[in-house]
């Protein structure tokens, strides 16, 4: 093992589960899933793969055993018919089995990703920004994502090696009635085979870093030539040469290095030929010594000689499952550790919270810090603010102010490093975490628009859609027009990553979209995180009033760093410096001439000079 294979050992994290605890997981989720035919099955595939390779074993020397004690004809053919026999239906049933066996695995591996994408979708919202967590997140969908991994794969590992301990149980009983010291002359020459072939096999993986480097130049220049997006600028500043120099260079460095690990292979391959001359030989000098020597029967001979191959084929299998289950067992360790991952909020143990929409409630922070996992200093610090039920309140300040982190908290997204958020005096860290965010109808500047109907997109879901319910939504955020112009109206789908009939919305219209979601949830918050900065500062203003007009008596947060787009609400606050240092109607803080009437002034002179250059 070179120094950089030894230093990348030491840094790796220890997995959490071993293989045992691993696979006694897969069976567990197979027995949970009703899916107890996947483990029956795998059994019967071992025991009858056992049992066709001991015929094979035997069906020569019963034949020659029959000839040599010339037996009648009539017990040479019922001796041949009933070994052919037990072999076809041996082949038939296994056959069988593996036809159907793929099915329950398939079931279990879709169990295994039901909880990874729960997990997902469920965990502290904290979590997505914890780097282990994602990584974790990542590599669990790469081992969840096909039949050759590790979560359905496992049940082949561990079918073949149930089926190679059976078998070297049984060919050590039938090779002891010979001698002992040919058994560990077999036990030697096979654990070096299979150490030896075990360290070429993984000539690939210690290379692994140069093999992958070289292969991204190569998928980069492939992609890039091939890429609509970048086929404009190929064009213009002829970057052709440089993708074709680049792609030859990786290509002529990938063949050098499989022309390496060739020679490499070759010379493995030469030990192992030599290790089984060497066994094969030893074995076949003394069972002709017992022929000679002792009265072996030729029969007997061809069984035990016979038997020497099929021995070291059950060790180097055992040595090579573990090997590939040790692998496999990272993967399902990752899983594992995915799925169970620590979750810093209360959901089930937290208290019950049953939401009135029709309730006003109060939302105050308190002493409230926040600073992010590895950061130097906070991004907010001792927030004292209070929402007042029915209060339309404006977060406003400089990009990177702190605006969204502190909608993250009051939406329950973060919890304070320091100090409280509280829900009518009661710190919102009690409460089931899922049932308070039932308080909150929000348009994020990222929202999301679901690869489903239009009905789907504002109801936020396929079952019970309340289609009236949604109609008055659509149309109170003035979409009707549109929306029933399309073929299919309501039920048009939107997205086109799965949808090839799906309509494309302009982003004026998917505003108003996301305005008809916030409204049909119809929840006692409702806030708004920048999601009309990709608008014009007239266009924002008047959906912002737009929103306002519909969700008038609820208490709202609007956000935005553009000043003059929340001046009708009840009460301003500026955050910089990681503190609120303004607060006020937009009225009183032009009138104290501070930092926000400073900026309003900044922000008022940039548009007047836009107009004015514009009519120019």
């Amino acid at each position: 093992m070179s120094k950089k294979d030894k230093k990348e050992k030491e840094k790796a994290p220890k997995p959490k589960y071993n293989m045992w605890q691993c696979s006694w997981f897969m069976i567990v989720t197979a027995w949970k899933e009703k899916e107890k035919k996947v483990l029956v099955l795998s059994c019967l595939t071992a025991v009858l793969a056992v049992i066709s390779n001991l015929i094979n074993l035997y069906i020569s020397p019963a034949i020659l055993g029959t000839v040599e004690r010339k037996a009648p004809i009539s017990e040479l053919l019922i001796t041949t018919a009933v070994f052919v026999g037990a072999l076809m239906l041996c082949q038939a049933v296994s056959t069988y089995i593996n036809a159907n066996t793929i099915y329950g695995r398939i079931t279990v591996r879709l169990a295994i990703i039901k909880a990874v994408n729960k997990k997902a979708a469920t965990t502290s919202y904290s979590n997505m920004d914890d780097e282990k967590f994602i990584k974790l997140n990542a590599k669990s969908g790469d081992a969840t994502s096909g039949n050759s991994q590790a979560t359905e794969a496992v049940w082949g590992t561990l079918t073949s090696l149930l089926q190679n301990v059976i078998g070297f149980v049984i060919y050590v009983m039938l090779l002891s009635h010979v001698n002992m010291f040919l058994i560990a002359i077999i036990v030697v020459t096979a654990l070096c085979g299979y150490f030896v072939r075990k360290h070429l096999n993984e000539y690939e993986y210690r290379h692994r870093e140069e093999f992958s480097e070289q292969a991204n130049k190569l998928w980069y220049t492939i992609e890039t030539s091939k890429n609509y997006s970048t086929a404009k600028d190929i064009r213009i500043f002829g970057i052709k040469p440089w993708l074709v120099e680049v792609g030859d260079s990786a290509m002529a460095t990938i063949k050098a290095m499989y022309r390496k690990a060739e020679g490499v292979y070759i010379w493995g391959h030469v030990f192992e030929t030599f290790l089984a001359v060497a066994r094969n030989g030893i074995a076949y000098l003394y069972l002709i010594n017992l022929v000679l020597g002792d009265g072996l029967m030729i029969a007997d001979f061809l069984l035990y000689f016979s038997a020497v191959g099929g021995f070291t084929s059950w060790i180097t299998g055992i040595l090579s499952n573990l090997s590939t289950l040790h692998k496999q067992s990272l993967d399902l360790s990752t899983v594992r550790e995915f799925i169970e991952y620590p979750e810093v909020f209360k959901f089930e143990e937290g208290e019950d919270l049953i939401v009135d929409k029709n309730k006003k409630y109060e939302l105050r922070l308190e002493a409230v810090s926040f600073r992010y996992p590895g950061a130097d200093k906070d991004t907010l610090s001792n927030i004292n603010l209070t929402l007042h039920p029915g209060e339309k309140l404006a977060v406003v300040g400089l990009n990177g102010a702190g605006k969204t982190t502190l909608v993250k908290l009051m939406c329950g997204f973060l919890d304070p490093t320091e100090g409280r958020v509280l829900l009518d005096g009661k710190d919102i860290r009690d409460y089931n975490r899922e049932h308070y965010y039932t308080l909150f109808a929000a348009v994020f500047q990222n929202f999301s628009l679901l690869a489903g109907t239009v009905a789907t997109n504002v109801a936020q879901t396929e079952e019970e859609i309340d289609i009236e319910r949604v109609k008055r939504c659509i149309a109170d955020a003035g979409l009707t027009d549109k929306i029933e112009s399309l073929k299919n109206g309501y039920m048009t789908n939107l997205n086109r990553e799965i949808y090839e009939d799906a309509v494309m919305l302009s982003g004026g219209e998917t505003q108003r979209l996301m305005l008809a979601r916030a409204l049909y949830k119809d929840a006692p918050f409702v806030v708004l995180d920048e999601p009309t900065a990709a608008l014009d500062p007239i266009a924002e203003s008047e959906m912002y009033q737009k929103y306002n007009e519909m969700i008038s008596g609820k208490s709202s947060v609007y956000i935005s760093h553009r000043l003059a787009s929340t001046r009708f609400c009840d009460r301003i606050i500026l955050i910089e410096d990681a503190c609120i240092i303004e607060e006020g109607t937009h009225e009183e803080l032009l009138s104290k001439d501070g930092r926000y009437a400073e900026l309003f002034t900044v922000q008022s002179k940039y548009y007047k000079e836009g107009a004015i250059e514009d009519e120019e």
